[in-house]
């Protein structure tokens, strides 16, 4: 975890609310496309096959203002969505980074949402963080768009050389190129019972009285090495098939 986020504030160490952070253990305010890709370990499957690193804002107990540490992350590279076709998906291009997301947002709408996990747990789910029983998983997820504008690695807001598709029509004119779906899956465990009303966002900076979760967001910088990124879409997501976390499609796997 850090006050930093390198796409944001780039080179300003400290200047943003607190994010937790997954992937390259190098990541920092200093970051760049450069350091990203080659320098660092990871925590991902893989180890440093995949370099990408991958935040969001830390959950807040504002009981006492403790941070909690996610139990684990998942972080999906999907198909096609929204008539996406599955066989025209390409590979990320080296240093391409996004956003998905607002931190400003205090309304229950956007990429994100959350759910409760766990044996006979009811299923909650929706924009603002669940009461999720003690004994059960939260988990929050961040959506990023599939389209880009075959330009760009980057944008002045990190987002408008992306696009969602739409169902329909796929990807639009102007964001023609359909990259893998990314989907991040934090978990959170939950140990007493009411525990998620206490929690927030460190972004959740809106009134009190509204439940927290809204301003969930999440970074993403690429860091993959391309030619395992180009087997895993070759053989996975162009065909549509589920490869899991660790398989890439050609007989061999990551772990």
């Amino acid at each position: 975890m850090a006050f930093d986020d390198p796409i944001v504030f780039p080179g300003q160490p400290g200047r943003s609310h607190l994010h937790t952070f997954f992937g390259n253990t190098g990541t920092n305010g200093n970051s760049t496309a450069a350091s990203i890709a080659n320098s660092g370990n990871s925590t991902c499957r893989g180890g440093i096959v995949n370099r990408s690193s991958y935040w969001v804002p830390a959950m807040i107990d504002t009981r006492d203002g403790t941070p909690l540490r996610p139990s684990e992350s998942h972080f999906y590279y999907k198909t096609g969505y929204n008539s996406v076709v599955p066989s025209s998906v390409q590979s990320f291009p080296a240093g391409l980074r996004m956003i998905a997301g607002d931190t400003t947002n205090s309304a229950p709408s956007g990429p994100f949402g959350y759910s409760c996990h766990g044996n006979n747990v009811p299923l909650q789910q929706g924009r603002a963080i669940p009461n999720c029983p003690a004994g059960s998983e939260l988990w929050q997820h961040v959506y990023f768009p599939q389209c880009w504008d075959g330009v760009n690695l980057d944008s002045p807001d990190h987002k408008s050389h992306m696009a969602y598709p739409t169902a329909g029509r796929g990807c639009p004119a102007s964001h023609p190129v359909p990259l893998p779906e990314i989907t991040f899956s934090i978990v959170y465990q939950v140990s007493e019972a009411n525990a998620p009303l206490r929690w927030r966002l460190a972004s959740d900076n809106y009134s009190s009285s509204l439940p927290g979760g809204y301003s969930s967001h999440g970074d993403w910088f690429n860091g993959w090495r391309a030619d395992i990124m180009d087997t895993f879409v070759r053989y996975c997501d162009r065909p549509a098939l589920d490869c899991g976390s660790h398989l890439l499609g050609d007989g061999r796997s990551i772990y």
